[in-house]
């Protein structure tokens, strides 16, 4: 049995990241084991949700990793908790363009069988907030809207007076918050600041975070709707591998420049027998011993670009590791790092490219197609993933493509090296964790 709600909004700015980490971390101080998700492809927001848990973060995403394997994930996420908090994305009904709400909260919630807790900014409305919920409510009854939290609230009468009209919908307020500033999360131009980011100011707000939401949500009412949810009868998601031989290392990019990766990528390199060892490129000089792999993903090192680009130690270590034939994985901010130079600025020098930061950026799912066997993927595997960045190319001399969808090609490849801008989760595709490790291995036993 996995008790389960899930948080949405009627759209994007009402409040649902900041009011889903403070139920995780309200729900954990009051004695419960959480376990937090995120409806979609997004890190910053799984960052939060680890801190409020004290678990790795969790993301379900019906585009990325298949309708199929939702459940299997959720019950895996969720192993050891008692209670599944799952923060949606956008508007409840919103999901990829075209497809009439594939990938949406909705999708995911009606796939889970779980209950829908609706989070509405009130901030500039009253009674219309009951017609707001109503029609959410009505509007695909699939979905159990099971109740409503009234976020930034300016009084005790603005609050009676939504709460009055709310009476005729049917729909449980479950709880009813005031505005405060001191919860908010800053952000930037791809969203929130990861928690990573600005780590000793997460931890001393998460405790407030944590106490205005519990003094103004009903606890007990969301852990009851939560419990309410039918038992799960589909299969627990496992890693593949189940390998037994000696084990070897990758060096995995981390700190507050590399903050995106999904949980599962590195559990699937656990089990085919390679083990991540993070290294922080602001910080560290070297790799770690014993290094036979590098996977560099995603995060903001635009921002970092100059405390990157100084520490030259890392840059050679890292040119050198892969001029000899060192395996490397990289994605969106990993490729930006393989580069020459990121805003003019001197990069490892891996990929015969230049990057600049730009006005506009590109974001969406991409179904892409390998052009050629490399490190990660056989010529013509098909993969969905996202894409998720700020940042312009120039491309010299460097390897053959990586991917092509929708006649655009992307990134870098070759036999030892994969670098690209598109996010894959690798659960959806764990041959491509294999592959790797496997390569990984082989370089190991080369010494």
């Amino acid at each position: 049995m996995v008790a389960r709600v899930v948080i949405a909004a009627p759209g994007s700015g009402h409040g649902k990241t900041t009011i889903a980490a403070g139920l995780m971390a309200a729900l954990r101080a009051a004695g419960h084991r959480v376990s937090g998700h995120k409806v979609g492809p997004d890190f910053i927001d799984p960052s939060y949700h680890a801190l409020a848990t004290g678990r790795p973060a969790r993301n379900l995403d019906p585009f990325l990793q298949g309708e199929d394997r939702l459940v299997p994930l959720l019950r895996h996420g969720s192993a050891g908790a008692d209670l599944a908090v799952i923060e949606g994305v956008m508007g409840l009904f919103d999901g990829a363009l075209g497809t009439e709400g594939y990938a949406s909260t909705a999708h995911v919630a009606r796939v889970l069988d779980a209950p829908v807790v609706l989070v509405v900014d009130a901030s500039a409305a009253s009674r219309s907030v009951a017609a707001t919920v109503l029609g959410f409510a009505n509007y695909d009854t699939r979905v159990r809207l099971a109740g409503v939290i009234l976020n930034k609230l300016g009084s005790q009468r603005h609050e009676d007076e939504i709460a009055s009209a709310l009476e005729a919908t049917g729909v449980p307020l479950l709880g009813a918050l005031r505005r405060n500033e001191n919860v908010h999360a800053p952000s930037r131009h791809l969203g929130l600041v990861p928690a990573a980011e600005r780590a000793a100011d997460s931890q001393r707000v998460l405790p407030e975070l944590a106490s205005w939401v519990a003094g103004g949500v009903d606890l007990e009412a969301v852990v009851r709707v939560a419990r309410a949810a039918p038992p799960l009868t589909g299969p627990v998601w496992t890693p593949p591998g189940e390998f037994e031989g000696s084990r070897t290392v990758v060096a995995a990019a981390a700190g507050p420049a590399f903050t995106f990766r999904y949980t599962e990528n590195v559990e699937l390199l656990a089990s085919f027998g390679v083990d991540v060892v993070d290294v922080d490129p602001l910080r560290d000089e070297e790799l770690p011993e014993g290094c036979a792999g590098l996977y560099f993903g995603g995060g903001f090192p635009e921002v970092h670009a100059a405390e990157l680009s100084a520490n030259k130690p890392l840059l050679t270590a890292v040119a050198d590791a892969v001029a000899q034939g060192m395996p490397v994985s990289a994605e969106c901010a990993g490729l930006l790092y393989l580069c020459r130079e990121l805003d003019g600025l001197p990069m490892a020098g891996v990929v015969d490219a230049t990057a600049v930061m730009t006005k506009r950026g590109k974001l969406g799912y991409r179904t892409a197609v390998s052009l050629a066997d490399n490190v990660l993927a056989v010529a013509g595997q098909r993969v969905t993933g996202h894409e998720f960045h700020r940042t312009e190319l120039t491309p010299g001399a460097g390897p053959s493509p990586a991917w092509g969808w929708e006649r655009t090609v992307d990134g870098f490849a070759s036999a030892s090296l994969h670098a690209s801008y598109l996010h894959v989760h690798w659960a959806g595709y764990p041959e491509l964790a294999e592959r790797f490790a496997t390569h990984v291995r082989a370089q190991a036993s080369r010494g």
